[in-house]
């Protein structure tokens, strides 16, 4: 049996766990949380380190990206380097196919149209795959990275103009106390009452990126919104459906009735495709995942599919 596990650094409340058989083989998929503490996460990594077959890396991303470079992050690297024999992985090959494979779907498959459709990413330089593919797809973007990943109320309306300022604040950024710039451990199970982003919210039809950042801030109504997502639990869908909005798209597939995040499902493929992780390219990743029929997950939050349908297809 193949093994992964997913050391991360957000609220252990979301710890799960999961035997399914993919490609013949039986893997276990395994999501622990270290409430935040990067000296556990380090820990865990160390004392799994050759007994598992892959590490995803959860809660924080190794890097994140703009403009064609990478930009490392030295938090998550310390945590990283505690893997001397088994492969750590942080989702981004998932994020730079999958999530881009979602967007393709969405609109070939369920005949959403994101054209003239007003987005908003509440992070784009982790999800770079989607939001190129958003923009392909002709949706009127805003960009949160500076809002919710640094405070500051300066939303972005093109990759070209994250691309930009990323080149001057990235190298500062990845150098900062994670904590600073993602909610972990606790944070991540509170809902902030301050609504000083709330305009971005209503104006959007859709709202995408990760969870913990849309949950950070959204407002009471979220009437009539697509969330576009991942890393869900049944009590985090309940509040979406209290909230009023109307889709719900994880880009992972339910797996026991959550999805997993991206770092999970990247180190089941590696586990499975023999492979040193260095050598995966982008078509290694994509004929792995149409093997393994992984698909987005859907679920209609508020009115009758085809009720809703009109009103998304509108």
């Amino acid at each position: 049996m193949k093994r992964v596990v997913s050391v991360s650094l957000g609220s252990s409340k979301r710890n799960h766990a999961v035997e399914i058989e993919v490609l013949g083989q039986k893997v276990l998929m395994e999501r622990i949380g270290t409430d935040g503490s990067l000296a556990k996460a380090a820990s865990l990594v160390a004392e799994l380190d050759g007994r598992v077959d892959c590490f995803g890396l959860g809660g924080t991303d190794l890097y994140i990206y703009a403009g064609g470079k990478r930009y490392l992050i030295r938090d998550a690297a310390k945590i990283a380097s505690n893997a001397k024999k088994t492969p750590i992985v942080d989702g981004t090959g998932l994020k730079n196919t999958l999530e881009r494979k979602t967007v393709m779907y969405l609109q070939s498959v369920h005949g959403l149209k994101f054209k003239e459709k007003k987005v908003l990413m509440v992070c784009a330089m982790d999800r770079f795959g989607m939001a190129e593919e958003f923009e392909k797809a002709g949706a009127v973007m805003t960009y949160g990275d500076l809002m919710f990943g640094l405070g500051l109320q300066i939303p972005l309306h093109s990759l070209n103009a994250l691309d930009r300022v990323a080149r001057v604040i990235a190298p500062v950024v990845v150098k900062l106390p994670f904590k600073l710039l993602y909610p972990t451990g606790e944070k991540q199970d509170k809902l902030n009452k301050n609504t000083k982003y709330m305009k971005y919210y209503n104006e959007a039809d859709v709202i995408a990126g990760d969870f913990h950042y849309i949950k950070k801030h959204m407002p009471l109504s979220l009437e009539g919104k697509i969330i576009i997502t991942n890393t869900v639990t049944q009590e985090d869908i309940s509040e979406l459906k209290n909230r009023g909005a109307i889709l719900l798209v994880t880009t992972t597939p339910h797996l026991n009735g959550r999805s997993f995040g991206t770092n999970v499902l990247e180190a089941v493929i590696v586990a499975l495709s023999g492979k040193h992780v260095s050598k995966l390219t982008m078509d290694d990743y994509l004929t792995i995942l149409d093997k393994l029929d992984f698909n987005p997950y859907l679920e209609w939050l508020q009115a009758a599919p085809k009720e809703a349908k009109e009103v998304i297809h509108g």
